[in-house]
């Protein structure tokens, strides 16, 4: 993927239009002092990533209410600029993916602590 592409990705989560941010803020995802020996990771890590994937899938539900809300305006013709549809159909499916990827990131980093104990 293009340098382009990517800093894309960070304007629309700088804009506010993707909850994932909170995830660097809240230290869900770079938190690696929570990992413990035994048990695998801290509670208090493990609450805080779970509460941010949380917000992060209210404000993906919220994007992808915006813009069925805008598509149907569209088809009904009471929509005036076309592009605030597609422009908030497009915020929802990058989001969708972000959201995606960092979940699935997670329960690898899950994974392979798992197997480390094992």
């Amino acid at each position: 993927m293009p340098i382009a592409g990517i800093q894309a990705l960070g304007a629309v989560q700088q804009s506010g239009y993707a909850d994932v941010g909170s995830l660097m803020q809240a230290g869900g995802a770079s938190d690696v002092t929570g990992v413990t020996g035994a048990t695998g990771a801290s509670s208090a890590s493990g609450a805080t990533f779970g509460a941010t994937m949380t917000g992060a899938v209210e404000g993906l539900q919220q994007l992808q209410s915006e813009a069925k809300t805008l598509a149907v305006k569209a088809v009904t013709g009471d929509l005036t600029d076309i592009h605030d549809a597609t422009i908030a159909a497009t915020r929802a499916q990058v989001t969708l993916e972000l959201v995606s990827a960092v979940r699935n990131k997670g329960v690898d980093a899950f994974n392979e602590i798992m197997r480390m104990q094992a």
